[in-house]
């Protein structure tokens, strides 16, 4: 069977001279072509049911896709946007097991291949268990590389009963057996939702947080080229936006960041060379409100992709 189901999302169908993003994606490419860009969809919560949280986030990356197929290029750089577009694959949504380990080491297996060949994958979650698949991927293909979570979360709890869940993706990546993590470096840490003992366990991991007051653009810019890795792998969690900005999430952020600080980081983060993928976690399209966060979660796609196409 094979590892990954086909998706269809609608498109609008607008003038030739107002094309969208779904009808640009892959238009430069034929099948046996190699891709720039890949996106894969990790349509599942169990991870968050494990840890707690309120299920829903296994419906995002649809959510996400029919958002983001519905936008235009960017209209000032049109033609470098156009051509990433299309050289940009969307290869649908992993076969989910719903068992977290399983499906994690089944999105590396499909991830390492892309990482190889230096293909940027953009991972729509998801639970943020997707995270550690989005690692698996590096361990795979035995690469090495730093990792940038932009989170609420510190997200480096023990397992739970010795499985894995939304809130243990980096402490899986610090400690496995491949060595594959380099410094492991969390903007956006909310400190009435993060235990002591976590920013203890990042320090002496060899890693760095920013609180979410200390959070900006300055200090991720920083961030971003702080570590001494080739790679850096790229994680957001859609909870560290404000609830009233981003209501459709697992665990919803009274005390947020912005969504324009949010947007700008994932523009750097596409600008960033070093940066070699990229995903997106814990939009709860069962909670949103009017698409609201799933139109946030398209726009930090997009934002991502403009980057890129300014490499």
């Amino acid at each position: 069977m094979s590892q990954l189901n086909p998706i269809t999302i609608d498109t609008p169908q607008t003038a030739d001279n107002d094309p969208r993003i779904g009808q640009l994606l892959g238009a430069n490419i034929n099948n046996d072509d190699t891709p720039k860009v890949v996106v894969i969809g990790f349509p599942s919560d169990k991870g968050v049911a494990i840890n707690g949280g309120r299920t829903g986030a296994a419906d995002a990356p649809e959510a996400i896709r029919e958002q983001l197929y519905k936008l235009t290029p960017n209209p000032e750089n049109y033609n470098d946007f156009v051509d990433l577009l299309g050289a940009t694959r969307d290869v649908g949504d992993l076969n989910i097991h719903y068992e977290v380990e399983e499906d994690q080491q089944n999105l590396g297996k499909v991830l390492a291949g892309y990482v190889e060949q230096d293909i940027i994958p953009i991972i729509l979650g998801g639970g943020h268990e997707t995270a550690f698949g989005h690692f698996s991927g590096y361990a795979e293909a035995g690469l090495e590389t730093a990792i940038f979570n932009l989170d609420a979360h510190a997200d480096v709890r023990p397992l739970k009963e010795g499985k894995a869940h939304s809130g243990s993706p980096f402490r899986q990546a610090i400690e496995h057996k491949s060595e594959c993590a380099g410094m492991y470096l969390v903007a956006g840490l909310q400190p009435h939702s993060v235990a002591r003992s976590h920013l203890q366990y990042i320090q002496k991991s060899g890693g760095e947080y920013l609180l979410r007051d200390e959070t900006n653009i300055t200090s991720i810019s920083g961030f971003f080229h702080q570590h001494e890795n080739d790679r850096l792998m790229v994680t957001f969690d859609m909870d560290a936006v404000d609830q009233s900005q981003a209501p459709g999430v697992s665990a919803p952020c009274a005390n947020g960041l912005p969504s324009d600080l949010w947007l700008i980081a994932a523009y750097l983060a596409g600008r960033n060379e070093q940066v070699t993928s990229f995903d997106l976690s814990e939009v709860n399209p069962r909670h949103d409100r009017d698409n609201q966060t799933a139109k946030l979660a398209a726009l930090t796609i997009w934002n991502f992709l403009l980057g890129l196409s300014q490499r």
